[in-house]
């Protein structure tokens, strides 16, 4: 028999559905509960409501655990690259080597964008907000695939706009990276690889090539981006898809979810938490004080973690990623100076770490884009870059679910009861 909760409202007791996950996961299920009662919940947030069961990512925010599709996120940092592990995370399955070159060519067909896409991208100025750039070429791209704006797509229709939007979401950032140095575009070169390509397009010059370190290094980085469960944007996506909206459409709502200071503007926040101290004479030991000061307003960016309680599973890979990153790089830069200071004192304050106050994901990806020359409002756009393929298997999954509805949250409403309309002329 099926375990139950019991719900009492009054003098009436109803049975609601208990749903257990695979890592022993409960939830009740109070999809009947309004149609049952005429009750609704509230959870302001949403920080205790399932908004769907999914295959893709689970974490475990007590007990530090991340995994895509089973798979730990310590073994696919260091096993896998960023294709392979978008693969898995859209597929749910790690590719053979046939499947894994079939998909790198379907992405490397779409290594041009189409004209007017660069024409617009022109058209921007060139201080523009990547972001906003982002978003709105990646809506404008429904313009030039009509094929894929049917919200009834075949697999084979989804597979190219996966392999479309991953190839040209990349290519559309370096455009607008160099376009913003007043750089000429450089064109994708895929036998390098996906992040190696990447790095290439944003930085050539003349003798430049590629450091296979530095490279491996923003795989590590990608794939610790690339999903995380039912996050502000992934649920945008979701939300979006579940109208019916083209992929176009969905993917740029995530963008536009992901620009917000309190989801993918942390890295960005911690870069200008460390210029604010370098400004300050770059004592970060009196900002640690300032930090601990109950009564003072500076907040410590890049420490702790929403969902993480213990620990993010992520820092400590991509600390030795941001290692090999400046010993390979060999940057001399006085914010990654007071970085380093701040993180030592940090690890061996007590009040941090009986906080369980350690640097996250977000700390340490600043400091490596800021070593590799990378501006501070491009931060955003390099999450979007990791990222991109999480929202596509979130929104595949959404799309593909045969018990699928449109998202249609409920209110409590508190404004006044009903009101007479008064004609402008008697109004006081």
């Amino acid at each position: 028999m099926s375990e139950t909760a019991k719900l009492v409202l009054g003098e009436k007791t109803i049975e609601l559905p208990i749903i257990k996950g695979t890592e022993g996961e409960h939830a009740v299920d109070i999809t009947k509960l309004r149609s049952q009662t005429g009750y609704i919940t509230i959870d302001n947030g949403y920080m205790n409501t399932g908004s769907c069961t999914s295959d893709i990512t689970f974490l475990n925010g007590e007990k530090g655990i991340l995994r895509y599709r089973g798979y730990k996120i310590e073994d696919l940092a260091e096993h896998s690259n960023f294709i392979e592990t978008s693969y898995l995370l859209i597929n749910g399955v790690l590719p053979t080597k046939r499947q894994l070159d079939f998909f790198n060519e379907k992405i490397v067909s779409f290594a041009t964008l189409p004209s007017g896409i660069t024409r617009m991208l022109d058209t921007f100025p060139r201080d523009a907000h990547p972001m906003g750039v982002l978003s709105a070429g990646v809506a404008a791209l429904s313009a030039y695939y009509p094929d894929f704006l049917d919200h009834d797509l075949s697999d084979s229709e989804k597979d190219r706009a996966v392999a479309q939007l991953m190839a040209q979401v990349k290519v559309m950032m370096a455009y607008f990276y160099r376009r913003a140095k007043s750089e000429e575009p450089v064109r994708s070169h895929p036998s390098l690889g996906y992040c190696a390509d990447f790095m290439n397009m944003i930085q050539y010059k003349p003798g430049y090539e590629v450091d296979h370190e530095v490279a491996k290094a923003m795989n590590v980085l990608l794939i610790l981006h690339a999903d995380h469960e039912q996050n502000c944007s992934a649920s945008t996506v979701r939300m979006v898809g579940s109208s019916n909206a083209n992929v176009f459409a969905t993917i740029s709502a995530g963008i536009d979810a992901l620009w917000g200071p309190l989801h993918g503007g942390a890295n960005q926040a911690v870069l200008e938490m460390l210029e604010t101290i370098k400004k300050n004479g770059g004592d970060y030991k009196k900002f640690i004080k300032k930090a601990k000061d109950k009564n003072d307003s500076f907040k410590l960016m890049g420490f702790g973690h929403r969902v993480y309680k213990n620990f993010d599973p992520r820092a400590n890979i991509i600390k030795k990623a941001c290692d090999t990153v400046l010993t390979k790089l060999g940057v001399q830069d006085p914010l990654l100076d007071i970085a380093k200071g701040l993180e030592e004192e940090a690890r061996s304050d007590s009040y941090f770490v009986e906080r369980n106050l350690y640097p996250n994901v977000d700390f340490y990806s600043g400091i490596i884009y800021r070593a590799l020359g990378i501006p501070t409002n491009m931060f955003t756009a390099m999450f979007v870059l990791g990222r991109l393929p999480g929202w596509l298997a979130q929104w595949r999954e959404q799309v593909g679910s045969p018990t699928a509805k449109i998202c249609r949250p409920r209110q409590i409403y508190t404004g006044p009861g009903v009101r007479d309309y008064v004609p402008v002329d008697e109004r006081k």
